[in-house]
């Protein structure tokens, strides 16, 4: 039977998640985790990105009636 506490491998679904905990635990500043991981995953930090702008451009547009 297999320890609950261990650590399981990553596969496809939790790698992101794995990579969440491994980059933004610990003490450091939170600028300097943002930089690990955007040098680990640039591709999904980019996107991250680009929601993040879709979404403040859609709050400034305001609505138009």
């Amino acid at each position: 039977m297999a320890d609950p506490t261990e650590a399981q491998p990553s596969n496809g679904k939790t790698a992101l998640t794995d990579d969440f905990r491994t980059h933004f635990s610990g003490d450091a500043p939170l600028a300097d985790k943002a930089k690990s991981f955007a040098k680990a995953r640039p591709w999904t930090s980019a996107a991250f990105v680009g929601i993040a702008a879709m979404a403040v451009l859609n709050m400034f547009r305001g609505r138009r009636n």
